[in-house]
């Protein structure tokens, strides 16, 4: 049974308990939330074992992030981390696409300190679908996301300011990313102001596209070597990916 290192460090010894209280402020895209009574009897556990007692832990199912996106997202993880692809391990980015747009479905995790560092909103491809995303693909000019890991890379001044290149490693759904020229910039049609007011997302061209005013913040924390998963229960992609099954 694969076994995989998970980061919680609650102790020296075997039998030792920590609770610390959790900290968070309204209206934040920031959380720090609590390790609580968490026991250090064996840092070594199966994949999902570990997946289940970090996403517990970090209470990430009151951000609106299933359980399910998660554990997939910690499989990947780990497997791009054994084969050396991850330079940046502490954190780990989803896009749960299986949510509305209006919902905040993008997830930075410092996964080395449980917190949950960056919750908020992210639009998916005009091809893909209108406040839900149903169809996903890997071809240039489909104006569609691509499901899939990516490891993030360098940055660039574009049309939309400072933007992160991203490199789809999961062959057949997103390696050709940079091709395509998918990446995670800001735009001015995600925001909070929409979602109040009921309207879904605009869309982009198939780029993760984030609030203007939080794109610096969130692609200066995850550049350069970082892993970033898109998510959906898309059966075809779960049951394929060379990553999750590789």
């Amino acid at each position: 049974m694969k076994k995989t290192i998970i980061p919680i460090f609650v102790g020296l010894l075997c039998t030792s308990f920590i609770t610390i209280p959790a900290v968070q402020t309204d209206n934040s895209n920031t959380h720090a939330v609590a390790v609580s009574s968490i026991t250090s009897n064996d840092f070594s556990l199966p994949v999902n074992d570990a997946a289940a007692l970090v996403y517990t832990t970090i209470h990430l199912e009151q951000y609106g992030l299933s359980e399910e996106a998660f554990s997939y997202a910690w499989k990947g993880y780990q497997n791009l981390l054994d084969k050396k692809m991850i330079s940046r391990s502490h954190l780990l980015t989803i896009c749960d696409f299986s949510q509305s747009s209006k919902q905040k479905r993008l997830y930075i995790i410092d996964v080395s300190n449980n917190k949950l560092v960056t919750n908020t909103y992210v639009a998916h491809g005009k091809n893909s679908g209108g406040e839900y995303a149903t169809q996903f693909s890997n071809k240039p000019e489909s104006l569609q996301s691509s499901l899939g890991f990516y490891v993030t890379a360098d940055t660039y001044i574009g049309e939309h300011g400072l933007s992160l290149h991203i490199n789809g490693v999961d062959p057949g759904y997103n390696d050709k990313a940079l091709e395509r020229t998918i990446v995670i910039h800001g735009a001015n049609y995600v925001d909070a102001a929409r979602a109040r007011a009921g309207i879904f997302m605009g869309r982009s061209w198939g780029c993760p596209a984030v609030p203007q005013k939080e794109s610096a913040n969130i692609i200066n924390t995850i550049k350069n070597g970082t892993c970033l998963f898109i998510y959906h229960p898309s059966r075809n992609y779960l049951l394929r990916s060379k990553i999750l099954n590789g």
